[in-house]
């Protein structure tokens, strides 16, 4: 698969606000082989062939579609991909995976059994378990015979999933534990042969537990009737008094929350991945219909305000792709370096997400609402039918709420974002207080002028002062916290500004990167569309980032502390805007001459 005689250079992560990243050292989805490309065309011809087709079936869950729908991508290897071949899978690179998840998107709610059955259901134990309860369970999870189910949430843990109150006894001839309580929202529960279940021993240690179909005592609840995602089976999944051999406990006691939050960072990747496949469908079923419904004598799609909104769904997906690429490729090349070092496959996948897991809280955020934004416009262009259930824009939008929602709310990875990259910075994995303090030295000092050269300087010298807005902003309220006068534990608020900012510059960063290494490539696209996306990002992206600071610096800093700051603010927000009403009829332009995305 994907590979580079050029041995590439990574940062850690986190590391984005306080170092550079060359556009070689990136992938790009323009760079797929030969092999990807068919692994690709071969996903595309399931999902049009076997899964759209059957979408009223599946949406009515009817035939138990979708666990014969996993079995016929078993067939296809797509189940195992990612798994090591000794038990079956494939072993395809991380980029190659993404592929197959994004290209997947357009299935609609068939999406959620697959990636509770490919992620959180079988990544526990590929990550975790013995290698006894490996050759047990692998190898039926990747050829389809096993289906997997993950139950974490209760009715009384949501976000606080160590508030759980599922208890687990050993039996006093030590051969079982004894499971006692219930878990709701578990998706794939009503066909599920494995559930991968967390509960306290003794009411105290946190542990996970691979509990089999069909014990006794394991009872379902009825199929939940739900906003959207009709078609994935989610029930409530009751335990009393059911055995589990004791062999059958998952990683240490007491250690549950590392099976947890570890399954968590890769379901984050795959649910952008998802998402986006989603949204790139959602915008091709947009300019059919611009252009087919006829409005005072010609197409909508010729409207300016249509235009607006198609070339902005464009730019948000396009922007989080180039994100999400950028991460895959990081995953790759940590995965490398941990197999050169001797470690396993599944410690190798493992250490390479938790690496990134700073990034994949933020691509979470960043696709699904990318994915709402295109789906709410999908149904705004469609005017009265985007209501109507004869279409497909309604089930989209139905469909796509709940990925803010999956995998830990969005406010939740974005306060974890911050949360993650402070630890780090605390334990010395990153630094940040030495780039602080050079922009606080910076603001003492009169501003020079440095002619601008080369390609995309403008954009660059921009993103630049976007990371030092960020390590000001930061670094003020460290100081600030340091001298007691404030306590970001409970300033959720200004946690949230500061997210939002490292969501802004990792997708301006990202896209810039994807839009410089395009230019040396040989592409079916005129370079100036590429432009225009990234000039219309950069544009927009400086206006929120001004925004979020702004209400980030007045919520804690005062007087001439806060004035300071807020010419700082002013100094870092320079980028001259693009004319973005013409930038983005180009972009339009060029998707309605296509008439399906074809960026």
């Amino acid at each position: 698969m994907q590979d580079t005689a050029v041995k590439k250079s990574f940062l850690r992560g986190g590391e984005f606000l306080v170092k550079d990243t060359s556009a070689a050292d990136i992938f790009i989805p323009e760079e797929m082989d030969e092999e990807q490309r068919m692994v690709r065309d071969m996903v595309r011809d399931f999902v049009s062939t076997e899964v759209l087709p059957q979408m009223d079936k599946i949406e009515k869950q009817e035939d138990n579609i979708a666990s014969r729908l996993l079995e016929k991508m078993a067939d296809l290897g797509l189940l195992g991909s990612h798994m090591p071949e000794a038990y079956g899978g494939m072993a395809l690179d991380t980029n190659t995976n993404t592929i197959i998840t994004e290209t997947l998107g357009p299935a609609g709610s068939f999406t959620v059994s697959f990636a509770a059955h490919t992620g959180i259901g079988m990544l526990p134990i590929l990550y975790f378990g013995t290698e006894a309860q490996k050759e047990k369970y692998l190898p039926g999870l990747i050829n389809g015979e096993l289906k997997a189910a993950y139950c974490l949430t209760e009715p009384g843990s949501g976000s606080d999933a160590l508030a759980a109150k599922t208890r687990a006894e050993l039996s006093t001839d030590g051969q079982h534990y004894i499971l006692n309580g219930q878990k709701m929202w578990i998706s794939n529960a009503g066909f599920a042969d494995l559930f991968i279940v967390f509960a306290k021993i003794d009411g105290t240690h946190f542990t996970g537990f691979i509990v089999e179909k069909g014990a006794d005592g394991l009872t379902l609840g009825a199929e939940e009737l739900k906003l959207g995602i009709k078609g994935s089976s989610t029930r409530q999944v009751f335990f009393e008094n059911v055995k589990v051999p004791a062999e059958n406990l998952l990683g240490e006691k007491g250690k549950g929350h590392l099976i947890a939050f570890n399954a968590l960072n890769t379901g984050r990747f795959k649910l952008c991945a998802l998402t986006l496949g989603g949204a790139k469908d959602s915008v091709s079923n947009a300019v059919k219909y611009a252009n087919e419904r006829i409005q005072f004598k010609q197409a909508i799609s010729g409207f300016g305000a249509i235009q607006h909104k198609l070339a902005e769904q464009v730019i948000r997906v396009f922007a989080a792709e180039s994100a999400m690429y950028r991460v895959s490729e990081l995953m790759e090349l940590k995965k490398k370096e941990l197999d050169e070092t001797g470690a396993s496959f599944g410690d190798a996948k493992l250490e390479a997400a938790e690496e990134y897991a700073i990034e994949c809280a933020l691509l979470k955020v960043a696709g699904s609402e990318a994915l709402d934004f295109v789906v709410d416009e999908t149904v705004q262009i469609h005017g009265g039918m985007g209501y109507s259930e004869e279409g497909t824009a309604a089930r989209g939008y139905r469909d796509a709420r709940i990925n803010r929602i999956f995998e830990g709310t969005n406010e939740i990875n974005r306060l974890l974002s911050v949360d993650m990259l402070l630890k780090r910075a605390m334990k010395g994995a990153i630094d940040i207080i030495g780039p602080a303090w050079e922009v606080q030295k910076e603001l003492t000092t009169m501003p020079g002028y440095t002619p601008l050269e080369g390609p995309y300087a403008e954009e660059k010298k921009a993103i630049k002062d976007f990371k030092k807005i960020i390590l000001m902003v930061a670094g003020a309220a460290a100081k600030l916290q340091m001298d007691g006068k404030v306590n970001l534990k409970e300033e959720q608020e200004v946690l949230m500004n500061v997210s939002n900012l490292m969501l802004d510059v990792y997708l301006a960063e990202s896209l810039l990167l994807r839009v410089e290494k395009l230019k040396g490539m040989d592409t079916e696209m005129d370079q100036e569309i590429y432009d225009a996306i990234l000039k219309v990002f950069v544009t927009d992206a400086n206006a929120r980032i001004q925004k979020q600071a702004t209400d980030a610096l007045v919520s804690f800093a005062e007087g001439d502390v806060l004035r300071t700051l807020l010419m700082g603010l002013k100094r870092f927000g320079k980028y001259m805007p693009a004319n973005v009403k013409q930038e983005r009829r180009k972009i339009a332009a060029k998707l309605i001459a296509a008439n399906e995305y074809c960026f």
